[in-house]
């Protein structure tokens, strides 16, 4: 039974200039091919990446080479550089990134960092840009997964011929819900392990306050929820809610009503997400009269800045560092073995007990 081939003129012929230059080399970079056939990386990696599923060429580390070739891989590659797109560059991510610079100097390799923003519109022009420009490797993203155009940047991702790794975030893409490559923190389980700690100290009334509009405040809240059914809690008789950024001007009045709640309810310990609004809610405490941990023991979600507050504040600390180091030797792997099936991998983060949580008075 014959099949439709789907693919037009230009491509076919691209393609066949690709097998046509390859014969006489054995062995070629991708650079190699954008300058000879006069395309895009991106469209070379595409061209590279259907030859391949058809038998016709082997994808090799920074190339391509024939499947009988007995050139050594090696040789074509110089330091490879991976492009590395995340939401911001200061609060969180810099110890991502930190941690990726690491890990890629070890495997000789080099990170071009970029920073988006939590309220981009379209997070495709900078990707672009480091594909089509400066030609990386590979790619480390922090996409917007609820932005309107989250569905398009992932099947575009899914399409580059690259490594793709997402960073704190996970996606499918296709018909068949193929997943992306990814390295998380399990949020969910940090939440759970600061519930499991206030209960120790006696705690039965544990509340949570999560930021509005962050990412993680669903898995913190979901950690909350599990870990409270475990422990026998009563979610519904507590403090639940979500406030605005503690440098919004409607912030005080917000943690004023969650205190509000917390006497209501004789809530005596919160989880907190995130630091700026852990701390600010410390401080109105202070201007209420109110002690940490003597009248309200409080844990903080990030641990970013809690450790120099003071008092010094209990907080799950995301192992940031090590998401980044993980994300680079996914990438690198994938260089290397271009055919090995997708991971995802899901790093716990640490409790850090400090002077905010102590048994209720």
């Amino acid at each position: 039974m014959s099949t439709t081939d789907n693919r037009g003129p230009l491509q076919v012929e691209r393609r066949t200039r690709l097998l046509e230059v390859l014969q006489r080399h054995g062995v070629l970079r991708v650079s190699d091919l954008t300058d000879t056939l006069g395309a895009a990386a991106v469209t070379i990696r595409r061209d590279i990446a259907q030859l391949a599923a058809e038998g016709l060429v082997r994808r090799v580390h920074g190339g391509v080479a024939l499947p009988e070739s007995d050139v050594d891989p090696a040789d074509l590659v110089a330091t490879q550089t991976l492009g590395m797109l995340v939401p911001s560059l200061d609060y969180y991510w810099p110890h991502v990134a930190q941690g990726a610079e690491e890990a890629a100097r070890e495997l000789d390799m080099r990170i071009v960092l970029r920073g988006s923003a939590y309220d981009a519109g379209d997070d495709r022009p900078q990707l672009t840009r480091l594909v089509e420009q400066l030609g990386v490797d590979g790619l480390i993203v922090t996409p917007r997964m609820h932005a309107p155009t989250a569905e398009a940047t992932v099947a575009w991702l899914a399409g580059t011929g690259l490594p793709v790794v997402l960073l704190e975030r996970t996606a499918t893409f296709g018909p068949h819900h193929e997943v992306l490559e990814s390295v998380v923190t399990d949020h969910a389980l940090g939440a759970a392990m600061a519930v499991r700690h206030l209960v120790s100290l006696g705690h039965r009334r544990v509340g949570v306050v999560v930021a509005e509009n962050s990412p993680t405040s669903p898995h913190v809240h979901r950690g909350w929820l599990e870990a409270a059914a475990e422990c026998g809690l009563a979610p519904d008789s507590t403090v639940d809610v979500s406030v605005p950024d503690a440098k919004t001007p409607e912030s005080p009045a917000a943690l004023d009503a969650v205190l509000e709640r917390c006497l209501a309810t004789g809530t005596t310990a919160l989880l907190v997400h995130a630091d700026p609004e852990a701390i600010a809610l410390v401080q109105r405490c202070e201007e209420r009269g109110l002690s940490v941990p003597g009248d309200l023991s409080l844990v903080a979600y990030d641990d970013e800045v809690a450790g120099l507050f003071s008092p010094p504040l209990t907080a799950v600390r995301p192992p940031r560092r090590s998401i980044g180091r993980a994300a680079v030797r996914l990438v690198a792997d994938r260089l290397a073995d271009p055919d090995r099936p997708a991971h995802r991998v899901v790093i716990s983060p640490a409790l850090r007990v400090r002077g905010s949580s102590a048994p209720p008075m």
